[in-house]
């Protein structure tokens, strides 16, 4: 993880380097148009110059002469928002425009830690996420096509397909508008295969990546890969490292798919609940996708683990025809 870690910090470097180019050549543009900002930021650029000089030269009159610059500075950021004003310039454009703001694209917070860009960069590294781009690119919320959910009656439900689909958007959606508040919200998405659940994940996924936030995206059955590489000491050599395990608990979101294609014993069920709980325990919000009805869940999982999920998660059907099935009869009539 280093070596990697290692180019993807200097890939964030040669972004830097990118980013302080097009300011010049930004600034270079502004100045031949209006020499005088130029002038002025060259004189801004002097004060702190002036300001050591007059306390050397004359510390008596510090005070007097540090009022008299900041006076002279604020004159000339007034002349230069005029200038700028005038010639439809924004402010701006003189600025370093970096792809993160909150680092400056260091991957590093000024507190040492990790940016939540940098976490993210990682994971999609080391969990091989990169493939995930393109799928949110093609499945979120701006592409969802409500109109392919059957409008009749299905199964004696009391909604149609359709009318199920449309509530469960809403409340995805919802979930993601309300992500940062501390409301305890957890969302299981059950029901047999074809009726949307992978797509309603992908937009939740998306949705909150464009808002910056650290999300994993993994099947039930590669967590427990992640964990048996950290349990049974096997990240030698291993595609995944301890700082994936920690991200099952220290991400923003992690959505856990096919819950239940992962062979079912008592070490996965109780690491399963360990992530869940913990997760729970810490605000740290989770969504679940399975195949399995909640009796199965009741059935192959522990009653602490079925207990949790139905208290603390927001349980919503999905249900109609396999999806998959019709547009494969619709192609071959």
């Amino acid at each position: 993880m280093n070596s990697k870690l290692n180019e993807i910090l200097r890939e964030y470097g040669r972004k830097r380097d990118r980013a302080v180019a097009e300011q010049k050549r930004r600034l270079e543009l502004i100045y031949a148009k209006v020499p005088r900002v130029k002038e002025i930021d060259s004189e801004i650029a002097k004060t702190g110059v002036t300001i050591a000089k007059s306390l050397l030269n004359d510390p008596d009159s510090y005070e007097e002469n540090l009022a008299k610059v900041k006076a002279h500075m604020s004159k000339l950021k007034s002349e230069k928002a005029f200038l700028l004003t005038e010639n439809n310039i924004s402010l701006d454009q003189l600025e370093v425009s970096y792809e993160c703001s909150a680092c400056s694209d260091t991957g590093y917070l000024k507190n040492g830690s990790k940016c939540s860009c940098l976490k993210q960069r990682l994971i999609r590294e080391s969990y091989k996420m990169s493939n995930l781009d393109k799928k949110l690119n093609s499945e979120n919320f701006q592409t969802f096509d409500i109109d392919i959910f059957s409008n009749e009656n299905f199964d004696g439900e009391a909604l149609t397909p359709r009318e199920n689909m449309m509530e469960l958007v809403n409340t995805a959606e919802v979930f993601c508008i309300n992500f940062d508040k501390d409301n305890g919200e957890n969302l299981l998405f059950y029901g047999t295969t074809g009726l949307g659940k992978t797509f309603l994940c992908n937009c939740i996924a998306k949705s909150l990546l464009d808002k910056g936030k650290v999300v994993i995206y993994q099947t039930a059955f590669k967590i427990m890969e992640i964990v048996e590489a950290h349990r049974f000491k096997r990240e030698e050599g291993s595609v995944f490292s301890r700082e994936d395990y920690n991200m099952l608990f220290e991400a923003d979101l992690l959505i856990i798919d096919d819950l239940g294609t992962e062979l079912s014993n008592s070490f996965t069920i109780t690491e399963f609940f360990n992530i869940i709980n913990s997760r729970l325990l810490s605000g740290k919000k989770t969504v679940i996708s399975t195949n399995l009805s909640p009796r199965d869940i009741s059935n192959i999982y522990t009653d602490r683990v079925f207990s949790r999920l139905f208290s603390q998660f927001n349980m919503l059907k999905f249900f109609g025809p396999d999806l998959r099935w019709e547009k494969k009869r619709n192609r071959g009539s």
